[in-house]
């Protein structure tokens, strides 16, 4: 079976330009959840090209699955924390005590979201190389 560790980076690339794209917008909420997916495929791309599977979408415990040897700094696993608070409620109402999901969502998270999706793929590249 062919190594897909590329592919999945490139589309974790391609969730970034998502996420910018619906931050512009003003779609806080797609932006949020956009730069969780990037995050998500990246560090994926990242176990892939060591030659492991990883599953599930807590990008938090798949950067903490990595091997020691990938020395992953310990403020990038905050920042994964905080994609990871992204991934339901930014999508389902019910991840909500009340309102629609774009209605909790503004330019400061979409753009939190943004830097620390492009910090992980920026670690996730380094790694790669």
């Amino acid at each position: 079976m062919p190594n897909r560790a590329g592919d999945w980076f490139r589309q974790a690339e391609r969730d970034v330009e998502q996420a910018e794209d619906s931050r512009r917008a003003g779609r806080h909420e797609w932006a949020c959840f956009a730069a969780h997916q990037a995050a998500e495929k990246a560090v994926k791309a990242l176990h892939l090209s060591l030659g492991q599977e990883a599953w599930g979408h807590m990008v938090a415990r798949l950067l903490v699955e990595l091997p020691p040897s990938c020395a992953v700094p310990g403020d990038l696993v905050d920042k994964a924390k905080v994609l990871d608070a992204f991934y339901v409620p930014t999508r389902y109402p019910n991840g909500h005590p009340e309102g629609a999901p774009f209605e909790h969502y503004g330019p400061l998270q979409s753009e939190d979201g943004i830097r620390h999706a492009s910090e992980i793929l920026r670690f996730a590249r380094s790694q790669m190389a």
